[in-house]
C-alpha cells in the first residue's frame, strides 16, 4: 500500500452514505484489496453466485475489471455487473496517484421484476445454482430506479475526494510510487524517457511500467504527455506574455509543432485557440457578472 487510511473516520463515513442510500458502500487500496464496507455481510444474492467457484471468480474478475476502467478514466464508472446488477466504482487520487477504490453495488435496478428476473435468471443460467433459490435471494433486492442511483454515483464521487480533503488517507512518502511521482513533477520540463526514470529511481523497465499501470491508469510515456499538457494549458491561461513555444519548452517539448500536435490530439484544438476561447469565455462571464 502506499497510503494509510484513518479507518475509523472511514467507516463512519460509510456509515453515513449507507444511511442515506441503502446501497453498500466498500473502500478497496489501490491493490484492490477490501479495506472496509457498509453494511460487512454482502447481500443474500451475491452470497449465492459466489458460493460457486466459477461464480466467485467471475465476480473478482468483473470487479478488476471495472476497477481498471474507472482508473483509465480517472472518473466514477457506472456499470451492470456479470449477474446483472448496477454497480458503481471511483478512483481515490491523492495529486495524480490512485490510493484506492470506493465501490457501490448490488444493486436491482430494472423498470418491473419480471424484467429484472429474466435477464439476471440469464445471466446466472451459467453457474450451478437453484433457480428457486436464486429468484427467492433476488427478490430480496429493493427496485432502485435509474435516477437514484445516478444520484448516488455522483455522491460516491463527492466522497472520493472528500476522503482526501478531511485527509483520511495519506500518503506514505518514502514509497515508491511517491518517489516516481515526485521526480516527474520535479522534472516536467527535462527529458523523461524510460531509461531516465529507471536510472534515478534504480528500478528495472518491467517495474517502472507496472508502477504506472497502477498508479495512473495508463502507460508512463502517457501519463507524461498528460502532465505536461495540463501545465501547459494552465500557462497558456495564466501567462498570456508567453510564446507557444516558449510554453512548449516550459513543458519538456523540445519542438514547438511536436508540442501544437500532442496539445491538439488531447484537447481537441490547437494552443492558440484553446488560450483565445478561453480568454473570451472570461471576458463573457466577467461581463454577466458586471
Amino acid at each position: 500500500m502506499v497510503s494509510s487510511f484513518d479507518l475509523t473516520k472511514l467507516q463512519l463515513l460509510l456509515n453515513d452514505f449507507y444511511t442515506l442510500t441503502h446501497i453498500r458502500i466498500t473502500v478497496f487500496d489501490e491493490q484492490f484489496q477490501e479495506l472496509t464496507s457498509c453494511p460487512t455481510q454482502l447481500p443474500a444474492f451475491c452470497r449465492l453466485i459466489r458460493r460457486s467457484p466459477a461464480g466467485l471468480e467471475r465476480c473478482r474478475q468483473c470487479d478488476r475489471e471495472a476497477c481498471n476502467i474507472s482508473l483509465h478514466r480517472r472518473d466514477t464508472y457506472l456499470y451492470q455487473c456479470h449477474a446483472g446488477l448496477t454497480e458503481a466504482i471511483s478512483p481515490i487520487f491523492l495529486g495524480n496517484i490512485v490510493t484506492g477504490y470506493l465501490f457501490f453495488g448490488h444493486v436491482f435496478s430494472y423498470a418491473s421484476r419480471e424484467e429484472g428476473w429474466k435477464i439476471i435468471s440469464e445471466k446466472c443460467s451459467v453457474y450451478p445454482l437453484e433457480q428457486d433459490e436464486l429468484k427467492n435471494c433476488c427478490d430480496q433486492l429493493p427496485i432502485t430506479s435509474e435516477d437514484y442511483i445516478l444520484s448516488a454515483s455522483n455522491l460516491l464521487h463527492a466522497v472520493a475526494s472528500y476522503l482526501c480533503m478531511e485527509r483520511m488517507i495519506l500518503l506514505r512518502q518514502n514509497d515508491l510510487p511517491i518517489q516516481l511521482d515526485n521526480y516527474i513533477q520535479n522534472h516536467l520540463r527535462s527529458p523523461l524517457s524510460a531509461e531516465i526514470l529507471c536510472q534515478n529511481l534504480h528500478i528495472g523497465k518491467t517495474n517502472l511500467y507496472q508502477l504506472a499501470r497502477q498508479s495512473y491508469g495508463c502507460g508512463i510515456a502517457r501519463h507524461i504527455r498528460r502532465l505536461r499538457i495540463d501545465r501547459a494549458m494552465s500557462l497558456l491561461l495564466e501567462h498570456p506574455e508567453m510564446s507557444v513555444s516558449e510554453i512548449a519548452e516550459s513543458c519538456g517539448f523540445e519542438d514547438s509543432n511536436y508540442f501544437s500536435i500532442v496539445f491538439k490530439k488531447q484537447t481537441g484544438t490547437t494552443p492558440l485557440k484553446f488560450r483565445s476561447a478561453e480568454s473570451k469565455k472570461f471576458i463573457s462571464q466577467s461581463s454577466q457578472e458586471d
